[in-house]
């Protein structure tokens, strides 16, 4: 290695370009590990080249089939789909770690002949004590002692028991590379020292098997978190060595995504609400709005817009466009955009959408029938335009299915004096409407008549207390259309149902 980025790098573009999104099936799926399948997805998409989708599954303390499992949903219900890795194959599998290991020892055979590895049986508390005694502060680490160990010094220590773990030799030259995002970065020469690939054990460690796989899975390009750039100089250390080996012929490039912040300048926690990809679901997002919003967070595709559709996302995204700068989830913004993809979606498929968040609350059953399911189509579309969550819904068309009104408290404090007077002037004027007539235009002429011309009110005022009759709520969907819904007999009988209920 020089000072100069390795020549060996690779040039790939278009159709040779091989993403990954290589995740551990630990935990709940979050917004950050999705930007990245995002960014990688919509960079292969871009290019015309592969995503690899592969499961570092070798923490088995960790690791859970669960995990695995929720990976998968996460990433269908965003239809984020992948070329190659699990579940669909491909001509490097298999695409999870823990069935590797034959594939590790072959490479590991591999790095021994050329000289890249080496023994070392150093425990931590000799290399302290070394350190100290050629005062050395103990953060430096490792000092390299092993490196040139004899058969006989090696004997020695197994003759004791000893077993040792692998180290990889690293170059003392400065190590640069020309990052996607960053641009040029150098890790000068001693910024680390040889460092431990196989546990003494004989457990690969995640920075021998990430590269190793990148390495035989021809990846060309590793997009990941900024979090991960510290360990970047090892990996183009090990890559030059498997290089150097015969295990490939070119050495990938980086791009470090910015982190996603929480609150202040922490990196938004696991723990955080706005980091549940599957309470984002739950509470209503779409998947094009939170794709998009997500996109957002470290790219743009233009200064004076931030709602664009899957299609454009992939037209214009490139990974060198991303920012570096970190970049904050805003929940505000990000139910904004949701709403705005929401509006786009058409009649028939939001009305199709919303149905799961009925049958949760309990709106309608499991199995809706005809009649519910006619009654939410047509329904759909008084609320699309004001909606920016799906799990809005059910608040706002529960009227609709309940055989009687129950009454938020707010509502009821915010009713006039005359609230008893305006429900019985509706009742009068709605009796006079023939029932085969009962239509939204029908219905705002009536109580225009009776409570704007009849009573002096202004509309502000006049509509309130129907209002709450017919939904129980200060805010619903449009009175006149839902009215129209319910029919004349149920709509009267709600608003002298109300007129009981302030009477009592």
């Amino acid at each position: 290695m020089s000072s100069a980025p390795d020549p060996r790098t690779t040039t790939a573009t278009g159709s040779d370009v091989r993403v990954r999104f290589c995740p551990s099936p630990t935990g709940l799926p979050h917004v950050g590990l999705i930007r990245t399948a995002l960014f990688n997805w919509g960079y292969a998409r871009h290019h015309g080249g592969k995503l690899v989708f592969r499961i570092e599954d070798t923490d088995a303390a960790r690791d859970s089939e669960e995990s695995y499992q929720q990976l998968l949903d996460a990433l269908r219900w965003l239809h984020i789909d992948w070329d190659e890795g699990v579940e669909v194959g491909g001509p490097h599998a298999p695409y999870r770690q823990s069935q590797r290991s034959d594939l590790y020892l072959e490479v590991l055979e591999k790095l021994k002949a050329a000289g890249a590895v080496y023994e070392s049986f150093s425990t931590a508390e000799e290399i302290d004590a070394r350190n100290e005694a050629n005062g050395r502060a103990k953060q430096m680490g490792y000092d390299n002692y092993d490196r040139d160990l004899t058969e006989e010094q090696k004997a020695a220590f197994r003759a004791e028991g000893r077993q040792p773990a692998l180290r990889l030799r690293v170059p003392d030259e400065d190590i640069t590379y020309v990052d996607l995002i960053r641009g040029e970065v150098t890790f000068p020469a001693g910024s680390f020292p040889d460092f431990v690939i196989v546990r003494p054990n004989g457990a690969p460690l995640y920075t021998f098997v990430n590269p190793v796989d990148d390495a035989l899975m021809g990846i060309t390009h590793v997009l990941r978190g900024e979090d991960l750039m510290p360990s970047t100089a090892r990996q183009l250390v090990l890559y030059a060595a498997l290089v150097d080996a015969g295990v490939t012929t070119f050495i990938p490039r980086f791009g470090h995504m910015p982190l996603v912040l929480g609150d202040g300048t922490k990196k938004l926690s696991k723990r955080d609400p706005r980091a549940d990809l599957f309470l984002h679901r739950e509470r209503g997002f779409i998947h094009e709005g939170l794709l998009n919003y997500l996109a957002l967070l470290g790219w743009s595709i233009g200064h004076d817009r931030d709602v664009f559709s899957l299609e454009e996302f992939i037209a214009a995204f490139d990974i060198a466009d991303v920012n570096p700068n970190p970049a904050r989830f805003d929940q505000k913004k990000a139910e904004s955009i949701n709403g705005d993809h929401i509006r786009m979606l058409e009649p028939a498929d939001f009305a199709e959408r919303i149905v799961p968040y009925l049958v949760k609350a309990g709106v309608v059953g499991k199995n809706p029938t005809d009649e519910q399911r006619a009654l939410i189509t047509a329904a759909a579309p008084l609320i699309q335009e004001r909606l920016p969550l799906l799990g809005d819904a059910p608040g706002l068309l529960g009227f609709l299915f309940a055989d009687e009104v129950s009454y938020d408290d707010d509502a009821l404090a915010g009713l006039p004096d005359n609230a008893a007077e305006v429900l019985n002037a509706c009742v009068a004027a709605l009796e006079l409407v023939p029932e085969t007539e009962f239509t939204a235009q029908a219905i705002q002429d009536a109580l225009s008549s009776a409570l704007i011309d009849g009573l002096g009110l202004k509309p502000r005022v006049a509509y309130g207390p129907p209002r709450v009759a017919i939904s129980g709520r200060r805010v619903s969907p449009p009175l006149f259309e839902s009215m129209e819904l319910l029919g004349k007999q149920a709509s009267v009988a709600r608003l002298a149902a109300l007129v009981r209920h302030l009477a009592a």
